[in-house]
């Protein structure tokens, strides 16, 4: 494992009258000369190669390579990345910006339970490290990929000073953007790459302002320039009104309650299931009598069990109450559940809690000692939601020519996706190529239509929240068609 730590400051060029010893080395001068007139900020990028990682068993077949950027006031949030290159052509391949969702859940999600190029082994934990295996559908193959902590102190991220004014969505999407400027800043072989901003489930709030910051930046003339050509998100949080007030008809249409309380709830609540008006008795009774029939309900993918999650997802701060009433990871019969089953798709988060604490874990990924405490998952420190839509980020996107994926696993209870449908069609694009399947290895995985706005939409059949870590291969072969602008 290699490692560096490089750090730029502004330096006052050497007047005439300065005292320079005749010993000094001209090309060690004339370096400081020119890095007095170059107009560049304050900040460190310590980054480092792993060759190996505990609980893989040799060495690795792909470069990763693992580190720090610093952003905001002072460089006071110190935001840590893996970065994985393409194992095609990394020169010409694409570079993604991979942002995880929670708020707060570390990029380790995306990485080894969902797009990376790591899954963990499936075994009853013995006490010893946790096995990793390869992903044969890792997105890695086809593309770059940036997997970074955010927002401040999620993963192994961490900041110098107080936490909460630099937990929210206006702080996120300043943080990214000023983490992907110094990071190309360090790795000028990928300014000419094909750049895409992308990330699920809360993300969909985040990638687009995100994708959207960058574009007007380039318009700007900051260097450097990136070459943004679009983004796409997965089982993305875009609108909560639209979102959750589909969570009903989802509910109906896959027969987890009956037509008539439908209908009723229909009628009662006017279509709008949220922030209900406390003097509307009917509607509110109804609306508990959905959540009775959904309490039992894995919110992630309506088919699998519900099982304790080892490592707990943060809790809603917004003032918006949720139709489930609790958070969905936490859905179980028993009020204090043991730990998951290992037949439960949550034991790899207890697998996960146990690989990355360990220190031979840290030391391989180079994380500094003392910089945080304990690793979880997905953090539960209050997080300031501010967009309530995302959806004029979209509209303006789409306005400037980017291309977009937006996909959706068609089990997910969490962000159904008749709701992604209903904001898709309120931007009121013309359709190219009508509603289809979209076929892999002979069979369905789903469906698709393309829009006249450089926007495709796909389901993925039989996907959760979110639809990889369900449908690995299918979610690999629809990401690689369109990544190579390849039709579904």
């Amino acid at each position: 494992m290699s490692r560096t730590t490089l750090r730029i400051k502004p330096m006052a060029a050497a007047s005439s009258t300065s005292p320079v010893s005749s010993s000094f080395p001209v090309t060690l001068l004339l370096l400081l000369l020119l890095l007095s007139t170059q107009d560049c900020p304050t900040f460190a990028v310590s980054r480092s190669t792993a060759a190996f990682l505990p609980g893989f068993q040799g060495p690795l077949p792909f470069h990763l390579e693992t580190g720090y950027v610093g952003v905001g006031e002072s460089e006071g949030v110190q935001l840590f990345y893996y970065f994985v290159k393409s194992e095609r052509n990394p020169r010409q391949d694409p570079l993604i910006l991979w942002l995880t969702g929670g708020p707060g859940c570390s990029a380790l999600s995306s990485l080894l339970f969902e797009i990376g190029p790591l899954h963990f082994r499936m075994e009853e934990y013995n006490g010893t490290l946790p096995t990793l295996v390869l992903n044969p559908d890792s997105w890695t193959k086809v593309s770059s990929i940036i997997f970074v902590d955010l927002p401040a102190h999620t993963g192994f991220s961490y900041t110098t000073f107080p936490i909460a004014p630099q937990r929210s969505d206006s702080k996120q999407i300043q943080h990214a953007v000023q983490f992907l400027n110094k990071w190309l800043s360090f790795h000028p072989e990928f300014h000419s790459n094909p750049m895409y901003i992308g990330g699920d489930s809360y993300s969909g709030m985040i990638v687009p302002a995100v994708a959207l910051e960058i574009s007007k930046g380039n318009e700007n003339g900051l260097e450097p320039s990136i070459n943004l050509q679009g983004y796409l998100l997965g089982n993305p949080s875009t609108d909560g009104s639209i979102d959750d007030n589909h969570r009903i008809p989802f509910a109906h249409g896959m027969g987890l309650i009956p037509h008539e309380l439908y209908e009723s709830l229909k009628r009662s609540c006017g279509g709008q299931y949220q922030n209900v008006d406390p003097r509307n008795k009917m509607c509110a009774g109804y609306i508990a009598a959905y959540q009775k029939c959904v309490s039992g309900i894995n919110f992630a993918h309506i088919l699998e069990p519900t099982c304790f999650f080892a490592s707990p997802k943060p809790q809603k701060f917004s003032d918006r109450r949720s139709l489930d009433g609790m958070p969905v990871s936490l859905l179980a019969s028993d009020p204090q559940p043991s730990l998951p089953p290992i037949a439960c798709r949550n034991y790899q988060g207890l697998l996960s809690q146990y690989w990355a604490n360990d220190g031979s874990v840290h030391k391989a990924l180079g994380i500094r000692q003392g910089s945080i405490g304990k690793w979880v998952r997905c953090i539960k420190t209050p997080y300031t939601k501010e967009i309530e839509s995302s959806v004029p980020f979209h509209a303006n996107l789409s306005a400037k020519g980017y291309r977009a994926l937006i996909y959706s696993g068609d089990h997910d209870l969490v962000v159904p996706f008749l709701g992604t449908q209903a904001w898709i069609r309120s931007l009121n694009y013309s359709v190219l190529d009508e509603w289809r399947p979209w076929l892999v290895k002979g069979q369905v995985a789903g469906y698709t239509r393309t829009y006249s706005n450089e926007m495709t939409y796909a389901t993925v059949k039989g996907g959760g929240h979110t639809a990889p870590e369900y449908k690995p291969e299918e979610c690999f072969a629809m990401f690689e068609r369109w990544i190579s602008h390849k039709p579904l």
